[in-house]
């Protein structure tokens, strides 16, 4: 067997580039050996070389999935920082006011304002997207966007936007849950918050 394989493994080295060879004034080549059992083995030094392994069709279709998925992690994201951000400014805000008709004036008019500047930017999220944001809000703000809406503008306006939002397939009661089915989010997220992923923030 062994002696079977020395052709080859002179082929390779005459092949590549080797280390450790001398060559003789007939042209022959003189090169290190090892005898193992009473054979001469060449001891021949090749050129480093790249191997590449060949993905099978479901490990490569989940890393283009894992791809898309952080994609649009780096799309919601900004939104659910920002969303976090203003619910901190309207609570703030709201316990410095002294009356219930004053507070409600004040956070439609945060509404409205948010609104206009924000709205034509998250009409293009895709629907996966919005989903994702949903999730997002409650990872950094600790409440659904359920119970955000339902506080902030009332029952009748929960209820309204829950019911628009099921005719998308999405849920605004839906919880984060980093340890099971949101794990890769949370994954994502991580990243982010390291500066190992760039997202591109929201001009407030």
């Amino acid at each position: 067997m062994l002696m079977r394989c020395l052709p080859f493994l002179l082929f390779l080295f005459l092949s590549e580039l080797s280390f450790g060879q001398i060559e003789m004034p007939d042209g022959r080549l003189r090169v290190l050996a090892n005898v193992v059992d009473g054979d001469t083995i060449p001891l021949i030094h090749l050129a480093p070389a790249e191997v590449f392994a060949t993905l099978s069709p479901e490990a490569a279709e989940k890393i283009k999935a894992f791809n898309k998925l952080r994609r649009d992690v780096l799309k919601a994201y900004p939104y659910a920082r920002l969303a976090a951000d203003k619910l901190k400014y309207i609570n703030d805000s709201v316990g410095r006011i002294p009356n219930e008709k004053a507070r409600k004036r004040f956070i439609k008019a945060t509404e409205d304002e948010m609104k206009a500047q924000f709205e034509k930017d998250l009409r293009k999220l895709t629907f996966t997207q919005g989903r994702i944001l949903i999730k997002l809000v409650d990872r950094e703000t600790g409440r659904t966007s359920y119970s955000l809406v339902k506080d902030l503008r009332g029952s009748f306006q929960a209820f309204f936007w829950q019911s628009l939002a099921r005719l998308f397939g999405a849920n605004l009661k839906s919880e984060y849950k980093p340890a099971d089915e949101d794990l890769l989010i949370e994954s994502i997220v991580q990243q982010i918050e390291r500066g190992e992923l760039q997202y591109r923030a929201v001009v407030k």
